[in-house]
């Protein structure tokens, strides 16, 4: 029998997510740190909206700076299918299939497009490709805005996987318009790579890249590891596998939901007060969320510890999201989503003061299938997609 833990989980405890989702096995833990999330706040009355279905295994969603009539959908197979006006396009925007490897947690992982895209025509993917390792490659658009160019402009980074789990895959430009790349710690179960504690390697990390110029990339000069051996391209460490990273385009605070390992799921936050993560060290594997890995008594110093975590008696693989900046559901504006891949729910928070207010699990944006991911499209909606081929838009009802 196959868990629905999955795409994320680790290798040799459960097997991994076969496309039919049958049923979950979920691991008993302590409820010491269980966040509340019942009753809800007086809100207003939202749902989910049909965007699309029978879409290939849907990871995420944007949309370029400003566009407003379409949609940019990542298939985990290679190809980013475009829902322009409502209706999916017949032709994708780019079909990378070729080069992917999909095994296990593997597969084309993460899109962004430069801030600059309308004029400069870039745009970047994280994929696998078929060695297993993770690439970070420039495309460019062609003359059909619908339709991108078919051979890769530049690879930026190769990264090195030793397994075919936690690898990360997420990318997105952030308000200083630095790319920010997102590595797990290149699989295994409790990190026996020993990645997550290491500033010499890239896994385990969020890294931060400057890619304005011409050729691959550079090292912004206030990135916080600079002094060799560590890595400069490191923006924190301390990750098992930060499957889905966002920023606030409000405030810039980077939100980060971090897949967890035994017992905890985390969510973390930085303001853009405090560095929006610079240089921060989430734990991993000394911490697992809010307790400590494989022993009751650990060092937290120096170490950052989640505004939420909870245990796999409420779900195992956490899916970040992000803070809601659209103008339908205006109440709702500061209150960010997230949700869980196994048990299928969506959930939220407000983060203020440095803690984590209003818990309000939504039973109403369940979308009735495993979450993959959440997508943010040009005018700050939020979107909802599944493993079984949906993509769902939160709407007020």
């Amino acid at each position: 029998m196959h868990d629905v833990r999955g795409f994320w989980y680790r290798r040799g405890r459960l097997a991994l997510l076969a496309v039919a989702v049958v049923g979950a096995s979920l691991l008993a833990c302590s409820k010491k740190h269980e966040n509340p999330t019942s009753p809800p706040p007086p809100s207003p009355t939202i749902g989910l909206q049909t965007v699309q279905t029978g879409l290939a295994f849907p990871l995420f969603l944007t949309s370029p700076p400003g566009d407003t009539a379409r949609l940019f959908v990542v298939e985990k197979g290679g190809v980013i299918r475009i829902i322009k006006s409502g209706t999916l396009l017949a032709t994708p925007f780019l079909d990378i299939s070729g080069l992917v490897s999909t095994a296990e947690e593997q597969g084309l992982l993460g899109l962004a497009f430069d801030p600059a895209y309308a004029t400069n025509g870039r745009f970047y993917v994280s994929y696998t490709d078929a060695s297993g390792d993770s690439r970070i490659v420039r495309y460019l658009v062609s003359s059909n805005p619908d339709v991108a160019v078919a051979t890769a402009d530049r690879v930026l980074l190769p990264v090195v996987q030793p397994e075919a789990i936690h690898n990360g895959g997420m990318i997105a430009f952030g308000p200083d318009g630095k790319l920010y790349v997102g590595l797990g710690d290149g699989g295994g179960q409790g990190d026996p790579y020993a990645n997550g504690q290491d500033k010499t390697d890239l896994l385990g990390s969020i890294l931060r890249l400057d890619v304005s110029g011409p050729g691959d990339y550079g090292i912004p000069v206030d990135n916080p590891f600079l002094t060799p051996p560590d890595l400069g391209e490191l923006w924190d460490d301390g990750l098992r596998n930060p499957w889905r990273f966002s920023f606030d385009r409000q405030t810039g605070d980077l939100y980060i939901g971090d897949v967890g390992q035994d017992e905890r799921e985390e969510l973390d936050v930085s303001t853009a007060a405090s560095g929006r993560g610079k240089g921060l060290n989430y734990g991993w594997p000394i911490t697992e969320g809010n307790d400590c890995y494989g022993t009751s008594i650990c060092d937290r110093t120096g170490l950052t510890a989640p505004v939420l975590d909870y245990g796999h008696g409420e779900g195992c693989a956490v899916v970040g999201g992000y803070v809601y900046r659209g103008a339908a559901i205006p109440s709702l504006r500061g209150t960010y989503f997230y949700g869980d891949h196994c048990q299928g729910w969506v959930r939220s928070f407000r983060y203020q003061s440095g803690v984590a207010t209003e818990p309000t699990d939504w039973t109403a944006l369940r979308p009735g299938g495993n979450v993959t991911s959440f997508g943010e499209d040009a005018r700050g909606e939020l979107y909802v997609m599944t493993l079984q081929g949906g993509v769902y838009r939160i709407v007020a009802r």
